[in-house]
């Protein structure tokens, strides 16, 4: 059997994250998911995205990449809430049968106000 392999990369709260004014937090925000939607375009993230209801308040998004682990972190640590200790990566490779799962090409939100907009 084949199997395809996708980096996952786990962003999680950081225990010791800045204290942040809320106008501070959301420009930090916008400034993050413009870079997702960055690497989002070019083909380097198939899906990404917040999560929610979970267990441990500390994970707080989820993507999966195109490239490998070493690139995708370098990509990762690159994003402005990363460098900001805000956020911290944690990568992995994920393996399923080979076509179990495929993406399509979406636009990604590059701001607080386009991922709230009806």
């Amino acid at each position: 059997m084949r199997f395809d392999r996708y980096t996952v990369i786990l962003l999680t709260l950081r225990p010791d994250a800045p204290v942040m004014t809320d106008d501070e937090a959301a420009e930090l925000q916008d400034r993050h998911l413009a870079h997702g939607a960055d690497l989002q375009d070019r083909g380097l993230v198939l899906a990404r995205g917040p999560l929610v209801d979970q267990d441990n308040e500390r994970f707080r998004g989820f993507s999966i990449w195109s490239v490998d682990a070493a690139t995708a972190r370098q990509h990762a640590e690159a994003d402005p809430a990363v460098r900001a200790g805000r956020l911290a990566v944690e990568v992995m490779t994920w393996m399923m049968p080979t076509g179990n799962l495929q993406f399509s090409q979406v636009r990604a939100p590059r701001s607080i106000a386009e991922a709230t907009a009806d």
